[in-house]
């Protein structure tokens, strides 16, 4: 990828979480449940509308996930699902696309307009309807290799719309979901100091 910092989405890739059972849980339940803090659920409820979801499949979870890029590095690789989440049936469709990618440098190319710039990890980049974040990993589980860079996704999966609603809040709420998921990949691999990322999410522009 080159370090560019505006990720483009291709292919749907995993998708197993349509399989899952027909009951709802609460966002800080999905993708097996260490993915989605607090914090990142009252952010899905901004990006989404809904506090209740459809339960993921069993497979779709950071503890798969960071086991598949384990056996993907040192190859760069083509953009991973983590999990999809999906509102509940009962409700209007919404399809958020979380993944995993690796990279074969930090974050040089300028970002996209419509984005904001965030201090997390080697950087975060938030727009309306997606964010991305880019760290560093030093890891046993990676090697003696001093840094694997990583980037964790998350988009609203759908053909491009205008944004509906407050376009500052939505881009707060899906960086919110993505340091959430970026921490936990982090923890889950044993990057070492969670791969410079905060404890919480930095939403204030870098």
């Amino acid at each position: 990828m080159g370090g560019l910092l505006w990720l483009g989405a291709t292919g749907c890739g995993g998708g197993g979480d349509e399989e899952a059972a027909d009951k709802t849980v609460a966002g800080t339940q999905l993708c097996g449940s260490n993915a989605i803090s607090p914090d990142a659920a009252e952010a899905l409820k901004v990006i989404t509308g809904a506090s209740r979801f459809e339960a993921s499949a069993e497979e779709y979870t950071v503890k798969q996930a960071a086991a598949d890029l384990v056996d993907a590095y040192p190859l760069s690789t083509v953009t991973n699902d983590v999990c999809r989440i999906y509102t509940s049936r009962d409700t209007p469709d919404f399809d958020l696309r979380v993944t995993w990618d690796l990279d074969d440098g930090p974050p040089t190319s300028d970002s996209a307009p419509e984005s904001t710039e965030l201090k997390m990890g080697e950087l975060a980049v938030a727009a309306a309807d997606k964010a991305y974040v880019f760290f560093a990993c030093q890891s046993d589980k990676l090697g003696s290799t001093p840094d694997v860079h990583i980037v964790i996704g998350v988009q609203h999966w759908a053909m491009p719309t205008e944004p509906e609603g407050n376009v500052e809040a939505l881009k707060d709420a899906y960086a919110t979901v993505a340091h959430s998921f970026s921490l936990a990949m982090a923890k889950e691999l044993g990057c070492k100091k969670n791969g410079g990322l905060p404890a919480k999410p930095v939403l204030d522009p870098a």
